[in-house]
């Protein structure tokens, strides 16, 4: 059997706690070494139930001989005997062994990690994706990957409808592209994730925020009833209101530029500046306090979370529209 050289060096570390990403970045390394070596023998070391010297002996060459590639899984839980190993290793690699560690986040470990990073290695950064405008990114990322346009409008329809869950927005961005042509918009969306979309907390904030009462309940209703919780719903209305006062208190700038001080997507701050007409300062202060009493009794502070939310938005409706 004849080997290919591969650009993957000895040591690979994919550190970060987004395990979407880093799950990506462990499948594409085993991946190219194995355009080196179709025959690669892959070893999984977890550690959870690691076992002192099970990395030495792994790493041993094989009767066989072929390359190897050693995954140690988790060095954030590593006990005190994997990362004893580990830095065997790396103070005495063998030939033809690639050793993969990942770890998501934390100081334990961090000897290993500061080795590694020392050595000839390949560092793989897997950060979180928490914020609207992280996974804004994403998405469009995960689009322009696969040659396809998606509208800002069906950005942020796909992240209201399922950008809960990191690896359910990767699925979604997946299936638009494998089941759509052309340039995917937000009645694309709406037609796979209509259902979604619909009942969200975000449908309930933007009727609210817009002072549109009987809207607003409707949606609520709809959501409660379609398995919505009350307290998602309440955060968002929460986190609307909060972006109106911030981008209102930027004052004028691009977007884009008011986007990257606030921590906020563009089309965020967009939507935020459309939603401020209408609203004064009073009007939001009110809204905010009826918000947080909301808050309280969805968490166990009152008797009938639903009452809660609906109070909640007729506050926020009848100080939009001045009454």
């Amino acid at each position: 059997m004849t080997t290919t050289a591969t650009s993957v060096p000895p040591f690979v570390l994919i550190t970060g706690p987004e395990q979407v990403i880093a799950d990506r970045a462990l499948a594409s390394t085993l991946d190219e070494l194995r355009q080196g070596d179709p025959d690669l023998e892959v070893v999984r070391l977890y550690a959870a139930t690691y076992e002192a010297g099970s990395l030495g002996m792994h790493a041993s060459p094989s009767l066989f001989g072929g390359s190897k590639a050693i995954v140690v899984h988790d060095l954030d839980e590593a006990p005190d005997e994997l990362q004893e190993d580990l830095l065997a290793f790396l103070a005495a690699p063998e030939a033809d062994v690639t050793l993969v560690v990942t770890h998501k986040t934390g100081q334990r470990g961090k000897k290993v990690l500061d080795t590694i990073k020392k050595s000839q290695s390949r560092v793989v950064e897997a950060p979180a994706i928490k914020s609207d405008r992280d996974k804004t990114d994403f998405a469009m990322h995960e689009f322009r990957r696969a040659g396809r346009k998606a509208t800002p409008d069906a950005v942020r329809a796909l992240i209201e409808a399922v950008g809960k869950d990191v690896r359910e927005l990767a699925a979604a961005c997946s299936q638009l592209v494998a089941d759509t042509t052309g340039t995917i918009d937000d009645q694309l969306v709406a037609k796979y994730h209509g259902g979604k979309v619909e009942a969200s907390g975000f449908r309930v904030a933007d009727a609210a925020v817009a002072g549109n009462a009987g809207e607003a309940l409707r949606l609520l209703r709809h959501a409660i009833a379609t398995g919505v919780d009350p307290v998602p719903i309440v955060a968002v209305l929460a986190q609307q209101l909060r972006q109106l006062v911030k981008v209102g208190a930027a004052g004028r700038g691009r977007s884009a530029d008011v986007a990257r001080d606030l921590g906020m997507a563009p089309w965020q701050v967009d939507k935020a500046r459309r939603g401020l007409s209408g609203w004064g300062p009073e009007g939001l202060a009110d809204s905010i306090q009826a918000v947080a009493l909301a808050d309280f009794e969805v968490k166990g502070g009152g008797r009938d979370p639903v009452y809660a939310v609906e109070r909640a938005i007729l506050t926020i409706t009848s100080a939009r529209n001045g009454r």
